[in-house]
């Protein structure tokens, strides 16, 4: 896809005039997507960092058997609150950061169809994360029913601070749906003359498709958290057995939220390592339209496996064979995926640049979770499998060097052209390798734990499973320490380094690649058109 545009030197030549404002003023007002996106990836950096200190305080407990450091009533906090800001404050603003930044550049539009909107959705989240962190100082302490918020746990026996925790919540939501309106309006109207829906970069679909989630699945957390906060204020017994209502009926709304929730902390993930695997195998993407339709498979199915959260509540057999049916299904799409980047690979003339470590990496370790996942969807396996260390292994896979592994190999790939200089090769090298054998040796003992029956949520467990958690939290600890790396690293090459070509990757393919770096304040004022 080549991009010829007549009026380049006139979109770059009147920048000065209206470039950025100066101070604290550009942050707080702007409308500019490259400030934008900035901003959410410093925020999810700062939230990914403090969520990272929840769970050191966690690992730390678990380091030797018996209680170490915290009272169980506060680690039970520390692991509500790290899951709570590692996927609403780290992983989904971080994605939405790129968005932010990138699909304007890819569809070769000037900003984002809403600019006031996308700052209000930005400004709202810290203050959300605020009230959220401020609860673990009330009275009673932080939520402490797990990122989950099962009720009767969070309305019956939370604590007073659990309102605090439900308006964040809101916050949150108001937030991604917002984001998540603005990204479609964008890709759907503003995309550059010629660009047809099947030469959108993989990137550009991913986010497409996670946006209509978002606004699917959001409206069901806030009608989930709103019955709870009538549970707990008003009197009402949604989810209380003993005034009539149900436990379980939680379970299958907020799943119903849940599992859609982990594919959009995933699909833009995919999109990531469908950018960088093809640049650093000089190939094109190997079966690009059967990604794109495998990306709508996925989120169209992400709608029918809910209830293989809640194999051992008690639904009936025939829901258990279906929902254990639905999810091996949705295996097939991502197995497609698989195949897809080791086909791109395959003979490619591959250099190991950092953003390709990081997503050779993402492939083989997110192909484990994916095996992990498939065990957890065999419903009597399940029965075994529930609620044990297997299962935090498994969607720690996923997650860790699944969404986290992306975004990393995303922004090493892009931040040459957002700073227009080349990041320190050997430390961002090094970065990678400590990152790569801490996750392995933090997670994987913990299916061995699992399977050998250790429930998880517990700060105290028998002498026979220490070893296996000493070394996970010894590879936690160093895993934490590597990222303070990362964000030396990052903050190096604001500042300096090596100054970056236009196209500093030799396989970089796309509309971005065709703009100087760093990138001019304002982009794409003439559309180019796309050949």
């Amino acid at each position: 896809m080549t991009a010829v545009s007549a009026h380049d030197d006139h979109a770059h030549a009147d920048h000065d005039h209206h470039g950025p404002a100066k101070g604290w003023t550009r942050w707080v007002y702007t409308t500019n997507h490259k400030d934008i996106g900035a901003m959410y990836l410093w925020f999810s950096f700062a939230m990914f960092l403090l969520g990272g200190f929840f769970a050191m305080i966690i690992r730390a407990e678990l380091f030797q058997p018996g209680l170490q450091l915290v009272q169980p009533e506060f680690f039970n906090q520390m692991t509500t609150m790290h899951g709570l800001i590692m996927v609403f404050g780290a992983v989904m603003p971080a994605f939405v950061g790129l968005a932010n930044y990138m699909v304007p550049l890819m569809i070769g539009a000037p900003d984002m169809a809403l600019p006031r909107l996308n700052n209000m959705s930005f400004w709202i989240l810290p203050f959300a994360f605020l009230v959220l962190v401020s609860t673990l100082f009330m009275p009673g302490g932080g939520p402490n029913f797990g990122w989950t918020f099962y009720a009767p746990l969070s309305t019956t026996y939370g604590p007073p601070s659990t309102v605090f925790f439900i308006l964040s919540m809101h916050i949150m939501g108001i937030s991604s749906i917002a984001g998540a309106i603005n990204i479609i309006v964008t890709i759907w109207n503003m995309r550059a003359p010629g660009m047809t829906w099947m030469k959108m970069p993989l990137f550009v679909w991913t986010w497409l498709i996670t946006a209509f989630l978002l606004i699917m699945v959001m409206p069901v957390l806030a009608g989930v958290i709103t019955m709870m906060l009538l549970d707990v204020t008003a009197g009402t017994s949604f989810f209380n057995a003993a005034g009539g209502g149900s436990p379980i009926l939680f379970q299958h709304l907020f799943w119903f939220f849940g599992h859609p929730e982990v594919y959009i902390m995933i699909l833009p993930a995919f999109g990531i390592v469908s950018a960088i695997i093809p640049a650093f195998s000089r190939k094109q993407l190997f079966g690009y339209a059967s990604m794109v339709y495998a990306t709508a498979a996925i989120a169209i199915l992400s709608f029918f496996v809910w209830a293989h959260h809640m194999f051992t509540v008690g639904i009936p057999f025939l829901g258990e064979m279906f929902f254990m049916i639905a999810t091996m299904i949705i295996a097939v799409p991502t197995g497609v995926k698989v195949f897809n980047w080791i086909a791109t690979m395959f003979r490619g003339s591959i250099s190991f640049e950092v953003p390709m470590l990081f997503s050779i990496a993402f492939v083989v370790l997110f192909t484990i979770g994916g095996f992990s996942g498939l065990m957890l969807a065999i419903a009597p396996a399940d029965f075994q499998y529930h609620d044990t260390y297997f299962v935090v292994a498994h969607f720690h896979y996923v997650l860790v060097p699944g969404a986290i592994f992306s975004i990393m190999a995303g922004v090493y790939y892009w931040l040459p052209k957002w700073t227009g200089n080349m990041f320190h090769e050997g430390l961002a090298k090094t970065h990678f390798w400590l990152s790569f054998i801490a996750v392995n040796i933090t997670f994987f003992p913990q299916h061995f734990v699992g399977l050998a029956g250790m429930p998880r949520r517990i700060p105290d467990y028998p002498l026979q499973f220490a070893n296996f958690n000493m070394i996970s939290s010894m590879g936690a600890f160093l895993f934490g320490l590597s990222q303070l790396l990362f964000l030396f690293i990052v903050v190096k090459c604001v500042f300096s380094g090596k100054k970056a070509e236009s196209k500093p990757w030799e396989g970089a393919e796309g509309l971005e690649w065709d703009l100087p770096s760093p990138l001019p304040y304002h982009t794409f004022e003439t559309p180019p058109v796309i050949k």
